[in-house]
């Protein structure tokens, strides 16, 4: 764990500092509070200075949402098609959050031992805390951005997403684990034909369990589930025991695969294929598309002969130019598999939709499939 030194009434203090950011450590640091302004944050969070709030909470949320409106903001909705400019466009906008996430990032909040934040009118957000992280002794600092984003994966939590394919029961997502909120490549896992007979199947890379779940549902009497994320794994182990579901489903850590071989393998990887910056990222980014491509090259010693492996995958990584439009067909050419078939489905979520979205023409056109593979026959 990283520390942090920092001078105040006279003292010299160290504290560590909790941070899932892929930050460099501030060059200066300083005590401010309540008579601090926007302007002179944002001027020298520029230059490299982080700063330690000690006035009223509510003051510190004011005044971060007073820095973000100083915040260039990114250009507006591309109307390009091609890939090229598309990429460009994304690697832009990549840049820009990561840009604006480091600034805003730079306002860190002193959390006790005891989990509490002794300043003006802060909220217990001890539970919050505690579920994200382990307890850090001698308590630290966190970014108040990052402090919000525990309290709001808290809040979901407990909210749970109801999941259409388990007749609305509801999932609940740690954080840092991504939630299944995008119901559309669920339905294609609870509608997919599976193959007969299905006595065994691998969830990889798990998160919140729920495929295991609908798997489950579905009747498949043993289901192992495999992760190397420690949260993910708690998250999937407290999902299947909430919804009944342990006799059927085993979870393991370990990477991809586990022992032994599997009627039906189903992967959902993280669909575009970028550097992810932090921990709550890599369920989106999958850099050089590498767990895609470990997948496909692992399902032949995995796979038994009439089973079938499932890849969820979207292709908007296609439409913004970050994999050829031959490269998936190419990977799974090269892995020994044969097509059963793609089932397709347009995406729900806001995004498709918002036409004020920087990347919305690629978003207008995703589509999240279900590629059903097979073993490549000996006549192919």
């Amino acid at each position: 764990m990283k520390q942090l030194t920092y001078e105040f009434q006279g003292q010299t203090f160290t504290k560590n500092w909790v941070t899932e950011n892929n930050f460099s450590a501030p060059k200066k640091v300083i005590v401010v509070d309540d008579t601090f302004s926007a302007d002179r944050y944002t001027i020298l969070a520029s230059q490299g200075t982080s700063f330690i709030w000690k006035g009223d909470f509510h003051n510190a949320k004011n005044l971060l949402q007073a820095v973000q409106r100083r915040i260039k903001k990114h250009s507006a909705a591309s109307h390009a098609t091609d890939p090229e400019t598309m990429a460009k466009e994304f690697y832009r906008y990549r840049q820009y959050q990561a840009h604006k996430a480091q600034l805003l990032s730079r306002l860190m909040i002193c959390v006790e031992d005891d989990l509490s934040i002794k300043l003006p009118r802060a909220p217990d957000f001890s539970q919050a805390i505690s579920e994200a992280i382990p307890l850090s002794p001698g308590g630290f600092l966190i970014s108040l951005r990052e402090l919000q984003g525990f309290v709001g994966a808290h809040e979901w939590r407990k909210k749970g997403v109801a999941i259409s394919a388990l007749g609305g029961q509801k999932i609940h997502a740690y954080y840092g684990v991504f939630s299944p909120v995008r119901g559309e490549y669920l339905d294609l896992v609870a509608s997919a034909p599976t193959p007969a007979p299905t006595h065994v199947a691998f969830d990889i890379g798990t998160g919140t369990g729920v495929i295991s779940a609908i798997l489950a549902q579905r009747g498949i009497p043993q289901i192992i589930a495999t992760d190397l994320d420690d949260r993910a794994l708690q998250c999937a182990t407290s999902n299947i025991k909430n919804l009944g579901f342990e006799k059927q489903v085993a979870i393991q850590k370990t990477n991809l695969f586990p022992d032994g071989k599997a009627d039906l393998i189903v992967c959902n990887p993280p669909w575009l294929p970028a550097k992810p910056t932090s921990a709550i990222e890599r369920a989106v980014y999958d850099e050089d598309s590498g767990m895609v491509k470990a997948f496909l090259s692992g399902v032949p010693s995995h796979l038994n002969e009439h089973g079938e492996a499932w890849l969820i995958i979207s292709n908007l990584a296609e439409h913004l130019g970050l994999r050829r439009a031959d490269d998936l067909r190419n990977w799974i050419t090269q892995a020994k598999l044969d097509v059963v078939d793609c089932m397709k489905v347009q995406p729900r979520h806001s995004k498709a939709t918002d036409e004020d979205d920087t990347l919305h023409s690629a978003r207008s056109k995703e589509v999240t499939m279900l590629w059903r593979l097979k073993l490549k026959s000996v006549s192919s």
